[in-house]
């Protein structure tokens, strides 16, 4: 279930791009559904989780943010299986727009993890604070680049990038702050492609393919690659992800969307 869980999360926090942090896009009113199936050779496609984020208008400590919220979950149906129900968090500053906290819930069979950050970007170090119900809380002090953000704060970089600057091949790194320790994310420009999404039609997109790691000494031909279909028009945001596994593969789709900013120019009639 370990894939399940990485498309979940993948899907609500969807990539990145090495930008000004000022360019993010953060619409109140915003919100993103999709639906993540299962699907093999000799099995129909089966909707087996949903995932949803929004963006509202909040304050902490006194300031005006924007607060984030995402959430994986698996359908009623197949919770007796295994269940999973995982929740995140951010708060942005909406006039520097970098994040200021971050919170995540999570629920996976019986284990629980809940992990928080505190963004100090004075001094350029984030606070970390974990704690599973089988561990002691654990803290660290981390150094921070304007490329290392938390997953869901990723998500909304790529959403913002120039997306005439891609070349066809090439790729990018990116820096994820995960717990207690910073992730390497990389993400490869495969091209513009027209998409069909599930009961929603056909979108212009651009594709990418993306790879998660400890280090930078991977490649993207050993395996772990995830596709994500974004579209081109002002909105970019991700209509489609497939991550291939060891049977079939796990795909995650929009099901519904309102609140968009800007008018979808991309979906094909």
């Amino acid at each position: 279930m370990k894939s399940l869980k990485t498309t979940i999360i993948a899907a609500a926090l969807v990539a990145a791009g090495v930008l000004s942090v000022a360019a993010q896009l953060y619409q109140p009113g915003e919100k993103l559904h999709y639906r993540v199936s299962y699907r093999a050779k000799l099995i129909p496609n089966t909707e087996m989780a949903t995932v949803t984020v929004e963006t509202t208008l909040d304050t902490l400590g006194g300031r005006p943010v924007y607060r984030v919220f995402g959430q994986g979950k698996i359908m009623p149906s197949y919770r007796w299986f295994f269940n999973i129900d995982d929740k995140y968090w951010i708060w942005v500053d909406t006039l520097s727009r970098r994040t200021l906290r971050f919170e995540c819930d999570n629920y996976e069979g019986g284990y629980t993890f809940r992990s928080h950050y505190d963004y100090d970007w004075d001094s350029m170090r984030v606070h970390t604070w974990a704690r599973s119900r089988e561990q002691e809380p654990r803290t660290k002090i981390m150094p921070l680049t304007k490329a290392s953000m938390d997953p869901v704060s990723l998500y909304f970089n790529l959403r913002s990038v120039d997306l005439d600057s891609f070349r066809e091949g090439e790729v990018r790194n990116l820096e994820m702050v995960l717990d207690d320790t910073v992730k390497v994310l990389k993400y490869r420009f495969i091209g513009r492609e027209v998409c069909r999404v599930p009961k929603k039609g056909k979108f212009r997109t651009m594709k990418f393919a993306c790879t998660l790691g400890t280090s930078e000494g991977f490649s993207f031909t050993d395996g772990s690659e995830f596709f994500i279909w974004i579209t081109e028009d002002g909105n970019k945001f991700p209509v489609l992800l497939e991550s291939p596994i060891r049977i079939g593969s796990i795909r995650a789709y929009i099901s519904d969307f309102e609140g968009l900013r800007y008018p979808l120019d991309s979906r094909v009639q």
